[in-house]
């Protein structure tokens, strides 16, 4: 826009063709520019930002246009422009350098706008001070290049003029990448990296100290877009996100200054990257002093790390601990002796004398009017000059007049501190550029030129695209002994210092350098940082944290938050049996399957391999109850055995019994095999072994059941005879025993053959246990083989429910039938319990219901028994067993039946309460 308005207004100037019906040139105005000039063979331009902007114009149309002048003085940009004055006068004393030529040069005031660059450059290449576009007017020393514009959108506007011409122009601060492009600008050239490398550099950075969320403010210009594009595409692809991006206005506005400041003070982000020139900045930076917004680090581009204007003293406290690239400095002998010989009342020159105004707070006499109405109009808008004024050091209006006899090394400014020469060192390099390339054309033997036909070019009447082609293939050693060239695109190698701000004890700002960047080393190997020489806020010596989120540590991964960049995240703890071993993870890793993670979730640890073990408590209880019961069982056998001749040991059919016994010992002992770590042999053996010892015992107690029933329905007819035809002999009794433990082994061994029980690993039952177990092959096997024995107890129970009221004195049915109630009661009960329960209790349950069942089977039959053998002997009679006595007689003494009821009655009680 500032642009166009500037051609609105060149068009006015344009030259008109009218008078009288005659074709003549009339100039419509002239420009208002502030200028060096100095005679020569060949002239050199330079264009420096000398004012800070130009003054408010009236913008009605109702009176003739003018041009605008300039204000706030540029201290820093006068000592460029000095130097460039320095420079050629050091040539021009140089006979290695043009010996017989004499450099001019033409210097104007940019004003740091760009209406007033293209002003000036359109005035350098008409060759007068009246522009006329597209003319050369005058006569004299040849142009041979122009040196500015200082800024990137200055020299970009000026350049697209130049390129029409193939005018060459060498740059001294214009570092926008853009620049690069030459079809764009094909005859613009700089001594000043592109910004492409400071991006990266400024990347690096952000990386380097582990910086993931980062805010970023750009000037509204091309330096400060383009700078600030690169800059994010950059740090983007290492996984850095934005937390803002503003950018600053070139006009003042207090709003937009707000608005900025806000977003800043809003932000979680500690980490701000800045592309901007020191002037845009220094409007930013004066609110953020005013909101006292501190606890940031900022990362400067070069445009303003060394810049004296924002390391005043009093933003110390806020932007100490400041990071950023500089080019290049390097000490120019001989100038600061140039720079304090100032002559402001012989010079003649308006800006020397505006210089010494301002560098001694004093007004001339001639001018103090003029001057005093500057300084009235500077004041009358508090709201947006009074700003100004502060921030660029405009000192109030003086009533001191200056004599020109002041002394210049009795004052510290911008102007006089050479201390940091990276842009003026650039300006430097440029003219020399200029010098040596004027240099090879003027020695350019003939027949050897570049040209068509070996020609070469008069120093006294060349082209620009001339000494343009000198210029792109110039090469000479600077003052650091670098070799200064230019690439296809006319950028020279990116070489820059990183510097870190340090608060001095007085308050005031020091510049360390503390790496250095080379653009052009290979990947890994272009940044050198010494760590312990930087200072952070509050002179903290560790890096600031910036990050939207914490780091997830290891046993968490990464959970994206909808709608926000992805450094802003939840950290979201691994599943159990998942774990994450670095930070930062994004997905958790399944543990294998023998594994689980740990608490932390950082590490897949075994799982416990849990089984009933032998060492194991429990095991040594149901052990040792085992052996208990089997000893039961065996004493009682032996008691048999010794009195197997007595009565109460005959009725009962001997054989049966110590068959009963047998079993009843087995079934014990069969419990111990559910013990102990699970392999093959015990899982094959530990359900076929408790399903044929609970078998035998129950075929037993079926095949007396039998008999009782027969020997009960018999005695319903009322005949001996038909009792004892009724009744099972003992072989019989036998053979049925005998056929149904055969047809129980013959399921068992299918089942052992076919699909047999086998050990595994069951990982699925309890996430952190590895459960040995046994796996029974074939359920429905096993449901056949314990069925069976069901149903042989079930069958055995009905036949002893129905013969319980033998009148023998004593009746085996009423002992088998509790013997049977209490073994359903306990297996009832198993099974609740059993599928309630995991791993090594599963098996315990397991074998607590044998060891039940067992014992009660073992009390209800045998105990009763027990008692009349080994304590009552004198009632083990075939009388009393049988019932001969007269039951009415009083005075006999007890029978078996009344001593074993008491006993039946003790038993079970017994039973019930276990």
């Amino acid at each position: 826009m500032e642009l166009l308005n500037y051609f609105r207004f060149l068009v006015y100037f344009t030259i008109s063709v009218t008078v009288s019906g005659k074709k003549t040139c009339k100039l419509k105005g002239t420009f208002n520019l502030n200028s060096f000039k100095t005679p020569g063979d060949v002239i050199i331009g330079g264009m420096f930002p000398i004012h800070y902007r130009v003054v408010a114009s009236n913008s009605s149309s109702s009176t003739s246009p003018q041009s605008s002048g300039c204000e706030g003085f540029n201290f820093r940009a006068f000592r460029w422009a000095r130097t460039m004055i320095h420079a050629i006068n050091e040539i021009n004393q140089n006979n290695s350098i043009l010996p017989d030529i004499q450099l001019g040069y033409t210097i104007y005031d940019s004003c740091f706008t760009i209406s007033k660059a293209v002003e000036g450059t359109l005035t350098y290449l008409t060759g007068q001070d009246e522009a006329v576009p597209n003319y050369r007017c005058g006569n004299g020393a040849p142009l041979a290049v122009l040196i500015g514009a200082g800024g990137s959108a200055l020299s970009i506007a000026t350049a697209r003029i130049l390129g029409l011409y193939y005018f060459p122009q060498v740059d001294y601060s214009a570092s926008c990448s853009v620049l690069s492009d030459k079809f764009q600008f094909p005859s613009f050239i700089r001594t000043i990296p592109s910004d492409i490398f400071q991006s990266r550099a400024m990347a690096k950075l952000v990386v380097h100290f582990g910086w993931t969320w980062v805010g970023t403010i750009a000037s509204d210009d091309d330096y400060g877009k383009y700078g600030i594009k690169n800059f994010k595409e950059e740090v983007e692809k290492v996984g850095v996100c934005i937390s803002f991006s503003e950018t600053i206005p070139k006009v003042y506005a207090r709003e937009k200054i707000d608005r900025i400041v806000d977003t800043i003070q809003q932000s979680t982000a500690r980490i701000i990257a800045v592309f901007s020139a020191d002037i845009d900045l220094s409007y930013l930076m004066e609110e953020v002093l005013r909101r006292n917004i501190s606890g940031r680090t900022w990362i400067a581009s070069e445009a303003w790390i060394n810049s004296a204007l924002i390391s005043k003293p009093e933003y110390s406290s806020l932007l100490s601990g400041t990071i950023g690239l500089a080019i290049q400095r390097a000490d120019i002998r001989g100038l600061q002796n140039h720079l304090i010989q100032l002559d402001p009342i012989n010079a003649g020159e308006k800006l020397i004398t505006e210089f010494w105004e301002r560098a001694f707070d004093c007004m001339w006499p001639e001018s103090g009017v003029a001057v005093s109405s500057m300084f009235d109009a500077e004041k009358t808008d508090t709201n947006r000059t009074g700003i100004k004024n502060r921030i660029h050091n405009i000192p109030p209006l003086s009533q001191r007049f200056c004599s020109g006899k002041e002394n210049l090394d009795e004052i510290y400014n911008t102007y006089t501190d050479v201390s940091q020469l990276r842009l003026t060192y650039s300006v430097y390099k440029s003219v020399y550029t200029v010098a040596n390339a004027l240099h090879n054309l003027h020695t350019c033997k003939k027949g050897e030129g570049p040209f068509v036909g070996g020609s070469c070019a008069n120093i006294t009447d060349f082209q620009p695209w001339q000494l343009m082609y000198y210029l792109k293939n110039v090469r000479f050693r600077s003052l650091l002994g670098e070799e200064i060239y230019f690439d296809v695109n006319g950028d020279i190698d990116a070489m820059y210092d990183i510097m870190n701000w340090q608060r001095t004890s007085d308050g005031y700002i020091s510049f360390k350098v503390v790496g250095s960047y080379n653009g052009t080393a290979p990947p890994g190997q272009g940044m050198t940082i010494q760590n312990d020489s930087i200072l952070w806020n509050d002179d903290q010596v560790t890096p600031p944290f910036s990050v939207c989120s914490e780091s997830c540590q290891p046993g968490t991964r990464k959970g994206i938050r909808q709608g926000e960049p992805v450094c802003c995240f939840d950290c979201i703890p691994c599943a159990d049996g998942e774990i994450t071993n670095v930070t930062d993870s994004r997905e958790c890793i399944q543990c294998p399957e023998d594994y689980w993670s740990n608490a932390n979730r950082d590490e897949c640890v075994h799982k416990l391999i849990e089984y009933l073990g032998y060492n194991d408590a429990l095991g040594m209880a149901l052990i040792a109850l085992s052996i208990f019961g089997a000893c039961i069982a065996a004493a009682i056998a032996i008691a048999y055995m010794v009195r197997r001749d007595t009565p109460l040991v005959k009725t009962n059919d001997r054989g049966l019994s110590f068959v009963l016994l047998f079993s009843l010992v087995i079934c014990f002992l069969s419990s111990i095999v559910f013990v102990g770590l699970p392999v093959a042999w015990s899982c094959m053996t530990r359900q076929v072994l408790l399903a044929i010892s609970f078998s035998t015992c129950l075929s037993c107690m079926l095949s007396k059941a039998v008999n009782l029933m027969l020997k009960a329905r018999a005695n319903k007819a009322k005949s001996p005879e038909g009792t004892k035809k009724k009744s099972l002999s003992h072989f019989q009794q036998r053979m049925i025993t005998l056929a149904f433990v055969s047809c129980h082994a013959c399921l068992c061994a299918a089942w052992l053959l076919i699909l047999p029980p086998h050990p595994i690993k069951n990982t699925q039952s309890q996430n952190i246990k590895i459960i040995m177990e046994c796996n029974e092959g074939s359920v429905i096997f096993l449901c056949c083989v314990l069925g069976y024995d069901l149903l042989l107890a079930a069958i055995c129970f009905v036949f002893a429910f129905i013969s319980r009221k033998l009148p023998d004195n004593f009746n085996e049915a009423k002992f088998m039938t509790f013997a049977l109630l209490v073994f359903f009661i306990v297996w009832i009960s198993f099974i609740p319990a059993y599928l309630s329960t995991r791993g090594k209790y599963m098996v315990a349950v397991e074998m607590f219901a044998i060891l039940a069942s067992s014992f009660g089977l073992l009390a209800c039959l045998f105990v009763p028994k027990c008692y009349i053998i080994l304590l009552k002997p004198e009632r083990n009679t075939e009388e009393l067993v049988k019932g001969t006595n007269d039951a009415n007689d009083k005075s006999a003494p007890p029978t078996s039946q009344s001593v074993t009821s008491s006993a039946i009655s003790t038993t079970c009680s017994t039973v019930e309460l276990n």
